[in-house]
């Protein structure tokens, strides 16, 4: 413990170089999450002669990668599969320009919708269903549900069109990592933040929608029947306001991965030919 102690303990490092507690002080992070990132081969921090962890120009460039891509709802995982391509950091930064610039653009649209809208107020004007519904889509819905969420949303209607046998049929198709809540939250936060960027069509955005596309397939094979199936549950669930309401983002964001998986289908065709 003192050992441990004495690693973490600040250090006045040469040049660009800093301790752990400073690093973490710096970026706003916990020394446990920076040895976690060196756990999982993300961050590898460099020694100094007394064996005390230091942080130089590369590892931070690093750390300011994995900090970014987790701000945009990545997985550990995923972050180590993007960090493993060449010019990583051009990468993160370019998907980091782009969601920021489309944030911008939609905090600019709600502010001047609720602007419009208290305007409309002090005027003595009510504000109609579309001013409410465009003031709900802009300010209220800023992240998806998860798949817990969604299943417990969705389960009235899923009652409805799908069968045990069904469901049966969908978990055995799946790998384990797949049948886990947490691997689809990890999906639908991956392609949201995709969403941001407003391209299906990105390098990025492709790669996400091939492994999306792959795990369809899997269900698809074990039972063809259930896309119809699944189509009816969206249907009736959307039908309903309440349940439309919250689902709104989510339906962007399937819409977004279809537009990918479209696209990628297409491009798979044009090279078969």
């Amino acid at each position: 413990m003192e050992r441990q102690r004495e690693l973490e303990r600040p250090q006045k490092s040469p040049g660009m170089h800093l301790s752990p507690t400073e690093t973490a002080g710096r970026f706003g992070v916990s020394i446990k999450a920076l040895r976690l990132y060196e756990q999982r081969g993300l961050l590898n921090p460099l020694r100094s002669e007394a064996g005390w962890r230091t942080y130089g120009p590369d590892q931070i460039a690093r750390l300011h990668q994995i900090l970014a891509l987790k701000r945009l709802g990545l997985s550990l995982a995923r972050i180590a599969e993007l960090l493993a391509g060449p010019d990583a950091l051009e990468s993160v930064l370019a998907l980091q320009e782009q969601v920021l610039a489309r944030d911008s653009e939609q905090l600019t649209r709600a502010l001047t919708l609720v602007r419009a809208a208290r305007a409309k107020l002090k005027a003595g004007q009510a504000l109609s269903i579309d001013d409410l519904a465009n003031l709900t889509r802009e300010t209220v819905m800023t992240t998806p549900r998860n798949a817990t969420e969604m299943g417990a949303l969705l389960k009235p209607f899923s009652e409805r069109h799908i069968s045990e046998s069904d469901r049966a049929a969908i978990k055995a198709s799946l790998d384990a990592p797949a049948q886990a809540a947490g691997h689809w939250d990890a999906m639908i936060a991956e392609a949201y933040a995709l969403m941001k960027t407003g391209d299906p069509t990105s390098p990025a955005s492709q790669d996400m929608a091939r492994r999306w596309a792959a795990i369809r397939e899997q269900i698809l094979s074990a039972n063809p029947g259930i896309a119809a199936k699944g189509r009816a549950v969206m249907d009736d669930a959307m039908a309903d306001p309440a349940v439309a309401g919250k689902m709104a983002l989510n339906r962007e964001i399937f819409a977004f991965v279809r537009q990918a998986v479209e696209h990628l289908k297409s491009q798979t065709d044009s090279h078969a030919k």
